[in-house]
């Protein structure tokens, strides 16, 4: 049978992603991946450590990133993200730009983290007062309040539930308490930080219901890298996506009006997957 008429497979655009050993997400990154670009992942090394500074200092060691970055070369992506949140914001401004370098270097590519894309995209909307949600211990929180307060960034409240592992396991309705509990005073945004909290669909609930940006960890990064090659991030009623798109791209429609609060507690179909 001839099936030279297909004329395909379509050619695709790739984003590398280094993620922590642990980080149990996939499926959620690439849902924020137009259809015409790949997400290649790979992932640190094991350690036999559980979440906090200690670990985010181990799985965001220049060599180790370097080694992950040289490997994903063999696919040829176009920029490469480390989707690490903790891990890039660990050594502050400066050391989340060297390992921007380092990761640079090692593919010849360009290269963007988690934490920066976060500033990149408090540029990009205006913000410079958010209030701060984390499933990290209050070390860890305290760190990365640190490292947005170096930024320019005021954190109005903040909300943390103290964990150490299976942060891929958090229900929704965790995130929306903590949120609630971390909207006080005047934020200009809020942040769900550690790229293996699942927040995709709580995004648009959140932000019709606090009337503010929500921004999470994983749809920052996406937009991120994909911005670097041109690509424009897919998501529904997120403001960081909208504000950002194209001018040629249509308007989305009206956010319908937040749901009860019941139903913003309901359980999501549970994703596939530790933390970052």
């Amino acid at each position: 049978m001839d099936i030279s008429f297909l004329g395909g497979p379509q050619p695709q655009r790739g984003v590398g992603v280094v993620a922590p050993f642990d980080f149990a997400l996939d499926r959620e990154l690439w849902r924020w991946v137009p259809d015409d670009v790949s997400l290649h992942l790979t992932r640190t090394p094991f350690v036999p450590v559980e979440v906090s500074l200690d670990l985010a200092r181990l799985v965001s060691e220049h060599e180790t990133l370097r080694e992950a970055v040289r490997a994903l070369g063999a696919v040829a992506p176009q920029v490469v993200a480390y989707a690490c949140t903790s891990g890039s914001f660990v050594g502050g401004v400066a050391g989340e730009r060297a390992m921007c370098t380092a990761m640079a270097a090692a593919g010849d590519l360009p290269a963007v983290t988690t934490s920066g894309a976060l500033l990149e995209a408090f540029r990009e909307l205006g913000v410079r007062r958010i209030a701060l949600v984390t499933p990290y211990t209050e070390s860890v929180t305290s760190a990365l309040e640190e490292y947005l307060g170096e930024a320019g960034t005021v954190v109005t409240g903040r909300a943390f539930l103290g964990l150490t592992r299976h942060i891929w396991k958090v229900p929704y309705r965790d995130v929306v308490d903590m949120a609630r509990q971390a909207v006080i005073g005047s934020a200009d945004a809020l942040f769900i930080s550690c790229t293996n909290l699942p927040t995709y669909d709580v995004i648009p609930q959140l932000e019709a219901e606090l009337r503010m940006p929500v921004l999470s960890a994983n749809q920052v990064t996406m937009w991120a890298a994909l911005r670097v090659i041109g690509a424009h991030a897919v998501g529904p009623y997120q403001r960081l996506l909208i504000e950002s798109a194209p001018v040629s791209e249509p308007a989305p429609a009206p956010l319908p009006a937040p749901e009860p609060a019941s139903a913003l507690a309901e359980d999501p179909p549970e994703e596939q997957g530790g933390w970052t």
